[in-house]
């Protein structure tokens, strides 16, 4: 839970937290050797939320553990979800999708930066590319602290 802008186990847990998504996209680097870092503001077992900025191309994959909810808050990207067709998407759009279900995302204007809801709460390491040679999980995500 977010104890005064940190993350902090030795604190009792806070029932309630603001987030200024927009400085914490701010402190998203502006270049990073993952496809995605991110930046976790909450993690309970029922949901995690987090901000991230997509640098490249993320390949198809998917994620075992739990659904996603994401809130694009800048920049464009083209998301593939399962069969459907691929949707170009902008700020203010959100996309949700169930575990299991394969994604990708293609970069389409830069900087793309999402707000995501993953329920129940996802490991960063639960990703699982259906090549595995195209992607591995330390080539997915960084995460930082805020």
């Amino acid at each position: 839970m977010l104890q005064n802008g940190s993350m902090s186990d030795s604190h009792p847990p806070n029932p309630c937290a603001t987030f200024d998504l927009e400085a914490v996209a701010a402190s998203l680097p502006a270049a990073a050797d993952t496809m995605l870092v991110d930046v976790r503001l909450t993690d309970e077992p029922a949901a995690s939320s987090r901000v991230f900025r997509i640098y490249r191309d993320v390949p198809a994959h998917f994620h075992r553990t739990c659904d996603e909810y994401l809130l694009v808050l800048s920049g464009r990207a083209r998301f593939t979800v399962g069969d459907a067709a691929p949707l170009d998407l902008g700020p203010r759009q959100l996309l949700f999708f169930q575990r299991s279900v394969v994604h990708s995302i293609v970069v389409l204007e830069h900087p793309v930066v999402v707000f995501a809801v993953d329920t129940p709460r996802r490991d960063p390491s639960d990703v699982t590319f259906v090549d595995p040679e195209s992607a591995t999980t330390q080539d997915f995500l960084r995460t930082q602290a805020y």
